[in-house]
């Protein structure tokens, strides 16, 4: 399903009065209540030699994707993570997730065969061929892993919930990076770099329409819609990083 997603930079002086403005509409999700109200996300992007999915997100191309592998919180090689490429079509998003082990993925990643590795569900049979979309990915394009992106989410869900609609309001606070990870250390940060410190993330995001007093709450924190790639910034926090790997290739 196609789906909408609008993104605001808040300073972090805003984040109280963001959250009761929130509280009479939104709760924290299932996920959140059970680690404390919010939950670290970690995921290892992926790009092409030429840079491709960070400068057609820069110079605004209509039709773009980003590839990543995604975990959260800590983690192991036993522990669930998932192959995603997050389409844009023009304004709505579409994204392709698979589930398997981070061992599972390492090795398929590797060149051996998905077989029975991606957790498949009757609800989602798909998710197999959207593994194998992944990894067509990162061979056809020679794609290598370049960035890990790192903050803590604090996701909302409608205290009325639309299943039509869907939507959801998270914090993306604490935002932070790797340059370089090899694929076996998604779950780690020890060389990680802070971005963004004085702001954080709201990503409001739904399938149908964007609710009248989401409206009032951003106009009354006087925040304007735009562009917050985390892919985007946190490689700009490495000017290095393009540089050096004009020679990466050769």
């Amino acid at each position: 399903m196609l789906r909408y997603e609008y993104k605001y930079f808040v300073p972090y002086e805003k984040l109280d009065r963001l959250r009761s403005m929130l509280k009479p509409f939104m709760e924290p999700d299932g996920y959140a209540r059970e680690h404390g109200g919010e939950y670290t996300v970690r995921s290892i992007y992926f790009d092409t030699p030429d840079w491709d999915c960070y400068v057609q997100k820069v110079e605004g191309v209509k039709r773009r994707n980003k590839v990543r592998l995604r975990g959260y919180n800590g983690g192991n090689v036993k522990s669930e993570v998932f192959f995603e490429i997050k389409k844009k079509v023009d304004e709505p998003l579409y994204k392709n997730r698979a589930a398997l082990s981070y061992e599972e993925a390492q090795q398929a990643m590797l060149g051996k065969s998905l077989d029975e590795a991606v957790f498949t569900t009757r609800e989602r049979p798909e998710v197999v061929e959207d593994a194998q979309r992944f990894l067509y990915h990162l061979r056809a394009r020679r794609m290598r892993p370049v960035i890990t992106v790192i903050y803590e989410r604090e996701p909302y869900e409608a205290i009325f919930f639309d299943e039509e609609n869907d939507l959801r309001i998270t914090l993306d606070k604490n935002l932070r990076a790797v340059a370089w990870p090899a694929l076996d250390e998604l779950f780690e940060e020890k060389h990680a770099r802070p971005i963004e410190a004085r702001r954080f993330i709201m990503e409001i995001k739904f399938n149908r329409y964007l609710p009248n007093w989401t409206k009032a709450v951003v106009s009354s924190l006087g925040l304007t819609k735009g562009p917050a790639s985390k892919y985007v910034l946190c490689v700009g926090a490495f000017p290095e990083m393009r540089e050096c790997s004009k020679n990466f290739y050769r």
